[in-house]
């Protein structure tokens, strides 16, 4: 899930929702749809008035102080805008209009919003604020923020925002706790849930700020948790608020229990994990198959003090590689970068790095009915059919399928067909260097933002070295990494595509031509197509389950197609390391892992801090 639309956001359906209307929902006498959820793939798991998510404890303590690590920096507490480098936690002090269900696939429940009210003709949403709503200073929320909040985010938040938000109309607050947000169309079939996703700011304290700009003063919020004390760069403290207004309603129950969130900010990974070690950290998800394997023999472990688990996740594990920057004439050619892909061992990483814990990564939908495989056929092959002119003639002759090797370390074929690709596109070897027909040299830099990826990357470019290129890898600080990434300022780098259950409206912003030129946008690769940007309006077009999921898949065979990156490797599993201070609820929820509904265990930690301060410093 991409909460507050900083990740992937939830979706919803009018059409689904009106598929269900005798058991969840209450019609209207105007005819309108009034629900107190909001669900894309069928009904609701939870019934109304339910008492709280089924994977918190509702008894659950509050209090105790939890600290976690974060490599980089921050200079800022506005994380919707490009500028800056945002703390972390700062989006957690904002409610939004509806919360997500960490075990139900594209679910939403109201939270700010008392009912959700979908109009019959499903060119509007309305919802109506709970009374008791309200900001950290006691003001109530109203329908004047929410108006002020959508209407600031879209006009000067990330570019992500005005693509999300592109087929409202409009806004009105129609009473001071009824807002109705007029759509352009009624296609647009998750609309209504990026909506409720909404975080909601308070105007009365933005009056007189400059919204555009980085924010270093600790801003209002009315959430669970407020601003405390902080270091710029280097410690945020989360303060639970006490008189939290939405303390016991179902969507808190149980969750965010912790009294203190502290969030100590390292340059370094391996000096963010030497602090686990040392208890200056309570918890660590690793996502390092080296680490896991290797890093977590310390005596803590060996003592039962610090505890290791996996969780399964079962969700869309989506597509990672390292990402070409097409705005880059090096990358132009469709030839050279199927080159690039040729020469990734995969195999032999995953052997010789990985602990052979990882799956080859063969498609942007990976672990999820979106995934396509074999041949277009059927309504598929009626979408793509029409661009057969326009795509490589693969698509519609052989399954797609990366390069394997025997794990050997020894890749001359894949050398041999890379080679046999770059000669195609212009390039040839002369005095052990690869050259165009101008003699310029093949030279490239591949940007990362932790030292850890140099493993990675390292082998790739000895691998890339054999063929006469010129290539450099260069490691940079988190918060400058962010800023060139926004300014696409980069060759090569490591970039990662989240996917949910349900394909929506983000996919414009990842592939379309539109976001390619918008500084700040999640088009990384700089992707530009009218075959890409003809599958993403048929995503977004598609009126069911099943048409969904036929547009989707087309849309990853075009950009598997594309050889945009190289794909790398995604695991299922969540593993995560902490110090046994903690209860966890015992049912597993889809996401791996929820820390929200942890909580600090008095007796467990007593044992634990007392280890931790006795221990030799």
């Amino acid at each position: 899930m991409f909460h507050g639309l900083k990740r992937r956001t939830l979706l919803a359906s009018t059409a689904a929702l009106l598929a269900w209307p005798g058991r969840v929902f209450a019609q209207t006498p105007a005819g309108a749809v009034r629900t107190y959820g909001l669900s894309l793939v069928g009904e609701l798991a939870l019934p109304e008035g339910f008492a709280h998510f089924p994977y918190v404890d509702p008894n659950a303590p509050k209090g105790g102080e939890v600290a976690a690590a974060v490599v980089g920096s921050f200079d800022s507490f506005n994380p919707f805008i490009v500028r800056g480098t945002p703390a972390g936690g700062s989006a957690q002090i904002y409610d939004t209009l509806t919360v997500p269900s960490s075990d139900e696939p594209e679910a939403s429940y109201a939270h700010l919003a008392a009912y959700i009210e979908i109009a019959a003709d499903h060119r509007s949403v309305a919802f109506e604020l709970r009374p008791e709503a309200r900001f950290h200073d006691g003001k109530p929320v109203t329908a004047e923020d929410v108006v002020w909040t959508f209407e600031t985010l879209r006009d000067k938040g990330r570019p992500l925002y005005r693509q999300y938000y592109a087929d409202v109309d409009h806004v009105v607050a129609e009473t001071p706790a009824r807002v109705v947000f007029h759509f352009r169309t009624s296609e647009n079939r998750e609309l209504a849930q990026i909506i409720g996703e909404l975080p909601i700011l308070p105007k009365h304290w933005w009056e007189g700020r400059d919204f555009a700009a980085p924010l270093t003063d600790p801003p209002l919020g009315s959430g669970p948790y407020r601003i405390g004390r902080f270091e710029l760069g280097r410690t945020l403290v989360l303060e639970r608020v006490a008189d939290y207004w939405a303390e016991t309603l179902p969507t808190a129950i149980g969750l965010h229990n912790f009294g203190t969130i502290r969030t100590e900010y390292y340059r370094d990974a391996t000096v963010a994990l030497e602090a686990f070690k040392a208890g200056q950290v309570d918890y660590r998800l690793e996502n390092s198959a080296k680490n896991w394997a290797t890093a977590y023999d310390f005596p803590a472990v060996e003592k039962g003090l610090v505890k290791k688990r996996s969780f399964t996740r079962h969700l869309p594990t989506g597509m990672q590689g390292f990402g070409m920057n097409l705005r880059r004439k090096l990358f132009a050619d469709r030839n050279v970068r199927a080159a690039l892909v040729e020469m990734f061992d995969f195999e032999w990483m995953n052997k010789n790095l990985f602990y052979g814990t990882y799956t080859r990564t063969a498609s942007y939908f990976s672990s999820s009915d979106y995934a396509s495989s074999g041949l277009p056929e059927g309504d598929e092959l009626a979408l793509l059919a029409p661009y057969r002119d326009k795509l490589p003639p693969e698509v519609f002759t052989a399954p797609f399928s990366l390069p394997v090797t025997d794990g050997s370390g020894n890749n001359r074929d894949a050398l041999r067909r890379a080679l046999g690709l770059l000669k195609q596109a212009g390039w040839n070897i002369v005095d052990r260097k690869l050259v165009n027909a101008a003699g310029e040299a093949f030279s490239f830099e591949i940007l990362l933002d932790q030292p850890a990826f140099e493993r990675i990357a390292l082998p790739y470019v000895q691998a890339m070295e054999r063929l006469g290129m010129q290539v450099r890898v260069r490691t940079v600080d988190p918060s400058q990494y962010q800023q060139l990434m926004d300014k696409f300022d980069y060759d090569m780098t490591v970039v990662a595509f989240g996917q949910s259950d349900s394909p929506g409206n983000e996919q414009a912003d990842f592939w379309g031509c539109k976001s390619a030129a918008m500084e700040g946008s999640m088009n990384l690769m700089g992707i530009c197509d009218p075959v890409v940007d003809a599958m993403v309006a048929q995503v977004l077009a598609a009126k069911d389950h099943k048409q969904l999921i036929t547009a989707t898949r087309a849309l990853d065979r075009v950009l598997l197609s594309g050889q945009y990156l190289v794909p790398q490797f995604h695991s299922e599993l969540v593993n995560i390391a902490y110090w046994d201070r903690f209860g966890i609820p015992p049912q597993p929820v889809r996401v791996g892992v929820d820390v929200n509904s942890w909580w600090v265990d008095a007796a467990r930690a007593a044992v634990t801090d007392a280890a931790r301060n006795s221990a030799p410093k």
